[in-house]
């Protein structure tokens, strides 16, 4: 069975406003690069939240790694800065102006947690479904074929018209 490498980027930053955005359009950017449009929207607006916190709470330093990873179908956003202090979710009323940053990541995302670095800091990251290998490849993807192969034309046809099963699987424990 082939199946495709994990996918890795990673960004380190000070956590300022203006560098904020400059990592936005780097994530779409990957993103892009990598065929995963349909996760653009989510994933900016999840880094950007991250970022948002680092900037405003952590402490004692604003440096932080972002990491983005694909992986079995998973795509994770990962935020890495030095504060040992876990983000909770907090109760905002409609009049708040901020403190939503981890409920939309939570609305927007599969999964979302933190996990602290052994007193070097917190990992706070989310997963995103990314669409099916099937639908980001272009049709005839057979890499290194130079024919249209042994099928008759009734045979291909039939197979351009299937829609692909998707495989699951889940891991107890």
């Amino acid at each position: 069975m082939i199946s495709e490498p994990s996918r890795h980027c990673t960004v380190e930053l000070q956590a300022l406003p203006s560098r904020i955005g400059q990592v936005r359009r780097i994530v779409s950017a990957q993103l892009r690069y990598w065929h995963l449009d349909p996760l653009i929207d989510h994933a900016a607006l999840g880094v950007t939240e991250l970022l948002t916190n680092v900037h405003r709470h952590a402490q004692p330093d604003k440096s932080c790694i972002v990491e983005i990873e694909l992986l079995l179908e998973r795509l994770t956003v990962s935020v890495h800065d030095h504060d040992p202090r876990l983000p909770t979710v907090r109760e905002v009323g409609a009049s708040s102006t901020s403190g939503r940053g981890l409920a939309l990541i939570a609305a927007v995302s599969e999964s979302w947690g933190v996990r602290p670095r052994g007193g070097a800091g917190k990992v706070v990251w989310f997963t995103l479904p990314a669409p099916s290998l099937f639908a980001t490849r272009p049709p005839h993807s057979v890499y290194g074929a130079t024919t249209d192969g042994p099928f008759e034309p009734d045979a291909i046809t039939y197979l351009e018209s299937r829609t692909p099963s998707v495989a699951r699987s889940s891991v107890v424990g």
